[in-house]
């Protein structure tokens, strides 16, 4: 989209009830997009207010053929006593984020999905949720990841499950060889949440994809968008950013003795609720009910300037020029925990994660950092403006972990 109907809090004031905008779109690349508040994010988000779009590409032969296509989104709410616990004047849980006790697939707690013997379905699996990370998959069946954010994987590759983090997509097809309930999960290292079902009648497909669905493709129009970007890869980064947070009060001192609980608790293997820098749940309920703007910051640092968040004001690059910005997850913080990074207004390919060059790539809008780890992502600065980057865990964005930058 053009700058000016970006939506987020540089380009678009908040609009009152009975105002009204009328954004002018246009879609380059084919993928799975989403549109959802950067007002009261944290409130008015996970009570539904968000869509999808699908942008098929002009290419037929762009994806493998299936059989139909079907949008999903996975959410979860907090329910405390019956009632949808979140503050609409003043935000809490800021720390982690709010974790539901309830999940959602597109809205429905119990989702489910009716089906012919021998579809191939594609799945545009969307993250909805304020904080919570998904390791989605359908219990008895592989997945064909064939895309992602912004359009298809250089191969396609049968996976068990895939992660998406807040504003992650992934677009994966899926066979069903015979009758029968197939589970959609959420499969984290400690617990199994249902997110529905797949139902598949007696009655066949109109039209068999098996053999297609079998082969796993290369993705010829992917490969020659990268190619005049690969000269870059190995480039020292142009910018290096750190992720962060401040405590102030007594959360400092809190977070410290929880932690350690935490920490004694995951080697005992009493919980896994924190594994390989991913935290599947709300590690600590009581701190993080308690943390607000007032004693929460968390932060995205310039390393080489010491400038955070919105104070980050000379990241201006040139149009048609990539950029190269490696971001560390700081494991020494006072709570280290993965964030979902968004870039808006660009394309992004992440190239290495800890220094290990990736080699499927697919273009994103969104990276996900695990505790601990680092990722280089090359910026295809192509869209003029100015445009916010920050974690798109909704709560961590009120609290401070956003920044500007500038395509000229």
């Amino acid at each position: 989209m053009d700058n000016a109907f970006d939506g987020s809090q540089l380009q678009q004031k908040e609009m009152a009830p009975g105002e009204s905008f009328a954004y002018k779109l246009k879609f380059l690349d084919a993928g799975i997009y989403w549109y959802h508040p950067h007002a009261k994010e944290v409130f008015e988000q996970p009570l539904g207010l968000y869509g999808a779009f699908i942008v098929t590409p002009s290419d037929p032969g762009y994806f493998p053929p299936v059989n139909r296509e079907m949008p999903l989104f996975l959410s979860d709410l907090p329910i405390e006593n019956g009632v949808i616990a979140l503050g609409k004047e003043k935000s809490r849980n800021l720390l982690m984020g709010n974790y539901g006790n309830v999940m959602l697939t597109s809205g429905e707690e119990k989702f489910d999905l009716q089906a012919k013997k021998g579809e191939v379905i594609r799945l545009y699996v969307i993250n909805a949720a304020n904080a919570r990370p998904f390791n989605f998959t359908i219990k008895g069946l592989k997945l064909k990841l064939v895309g992602g954010d912004s359009g298809a994987y250089e191969r396609a590759s049968f996976v068990e499950s895939v992660l998406l983090n807040p504003s992650e997509r992934a677009i994966a097809d899926v066979f069903l060889p015979d009758v029968g309930t197939y589970e959609i999960q959420n499969k984290t290292p400690d617990r199994t949440y249902s997110l529905g079902t797949i139902s598949a009648r007696g009655e066949s497909a109109d039209v068999s994809y098996k053999k297609e669905w079998n082969t796993p493709q290369s993705n010829a129009a992917t490969i020659k968008s990268i190619d005049p970007f690969r000269a870059s890869f190995m480039k020292e980064p142009d910018k290096r950013i750190k992720l962060s947070v401040n405590l102030a009060g007594g959360m400092q001192n809190m977070m410290s003795g929880g932690s350690m609980m935490m920490e004694a608790e995951s080697k005992d293997g009493s919980t896994a609720l924190t594994t390989g820098g991913i935290e599947w749940e709300d590690t600590n309920q009581m701190m993080n009910a308690m943390s607000n703007t007032e004693n929460t910051k968390w932060k995205i640092i310039d390393e080489d300037t010491s400038k955070e968040n919105m104070g980050i004001d000379d990241w201006t690059f040139k149009k048609g020029e990539p950029v190269k910005i490696r971001i560390e997850n700081n494991p020494n913080s006072a709570h280290p925990m993965q964030h979902p990074i968004h870039f808006h207004g660009q394309r992004f390919l992440v190239v290495a994660r800890d220094g290990i060059l990736q080699t499927n790539l697919v273009w994103k809008d969104t990276v996900f950092i695990p505790s601990g780890q680092y990722v280089d992502i090359l910026l295809d600065v192509s869209n003029p403006g100015e445009w916010m980057a920050h974690c798109h865990i909704a709560e961590h964005l009120e609290a401070g972990m956003m920044m500007g930058f500038t395509v000229e």
